[in-house]
Parts: C-alpha cells; sequence; structure tokens
C-alpha cells in the first residue's frame, strides 16, 4: 500500500516542544546471531506497543536499515512521556534480557540519543512527500510566502513561542 502524496511544498506543524528520540543496533559480529538477534527481535513488541497505545506519548516513528547498523527515529510529545515509557514493564523488560544475553559482549552494539526541541527550535520542508518525520508526528502546513525559507519558518516559530 502506497502513502498519500502531497503535490505541492509543505512544511509541518509544530506548535509546541516535542522530542526526537533516535535508536539502533549495529552488528558488529555477523557470525554472531545467537548475539544480535534476540537485541533485533526485542523491538517489534514494544513497537507495536507505542502504535497501539497514543496515550504513551510516542507521536510517530521510522526505521531504516543499514548493512550493519539499524536506526529508529521516534517523535514524542514530552521527554517525560519518553522517560516513564523507559521505566515502564515491556522496556524494562527488554533492557534487563539484553544485559543478561549481552551484555558487553562485542558482537552487537546499541545506541540512543535524545533531543529535547523546545518551540521555535525546529523547521522543515516537504516538497511532493507522503507524511514523513515530524509532518507524519504533526500534520502538513502549506507553505505561505511567510514560510517560504528555513530562515522565515525559524522566524515564525519563535514568534509563537
Amino acid at each position: 500500500m502506497s502513502a498519500q502524496v502531497y503535490p505541492g511544498r509543505y512544511t509541518a506543524e509544530t506548535p509546541e516542544g516535542f522530542v526526537v528520540f533516535l535508536i539502533g543496533t549495529r552488528i558488529n559480529k555477523w557470525w554472531a546471531i545467537h548475539k544480535w538477534w534476540p537485541v533485533f527481535m526485542a523491538m517489534p513488541p514494544m513497537i507495536k506497543e507505542l502504535y497501539s497505545h497514543k496515550e504513551l506519548g510516542c507521536l510517530s516513528m521510522e526505521n531504516f536499515f543499514g548493512l550493519r547498523t539499524t536506526l529508529m527515529i521516534q517523535y514524542w510529545r514530552s521527554e517525560e512521556e519518553l522517560m516513564a515509557y523507559a521505566k515502564g514493564q515491556k522496556h524494562l523488560s527488554a533492557w534487563k534480557n539484553f544485559n543478561k544475553k549481552v551484555g558487553n559482549n562485542d558482537a552487537v552494539g546499541i545506541y540512543h540519543e535524545t533531543y529535547v526541541i523546545n518551540s521555535g527550535q525546529s523547521e522543515s520542508i516537504y516538497g511532493n512527500m507522503a507524511k514523513f518525520g515530524l509532518s507524519k508526528a504533526f500534520g502538513l502546513e502549506a507553505l505561505t510566502p511567510a514560510t517560504s525559507s528555513a530562515h522565515k519558518r525559524l522566524r515564525k516559530e519563535r514568534a509563537l513561542s
């Protein structure tokens, strides 16, 4: 199924602050599948939970797969909701399982980065795109003369904050 493409140029509606959370894995030793496969498989139940329970605060996510590295970008309503999820049962169980099975073994690596974005500190543009990233999390807004450049979009956001 193909996502609807929105012809023209748009920006994302980001009226308030939000959180961008990057998380992923890096397979360091391909032949150690017994070490990295459990890490890889720990994510689907958490993704399903986040999609099924929007009240947890995860607004949207995007996934990318490279030769060795996976990357998931998640957009959260707030830092508090992200931290609450990190302390929740599904995540804690996956984290404990990771530490038990992998620990400091160098067959697989994991990472995450958290960015707290205050109102007026982001801008975006989408041309002939399906909803993606911030626009998938917050919605699309058609560009106007007042939002036709990155500088103008940032200035507009700062004026609103």
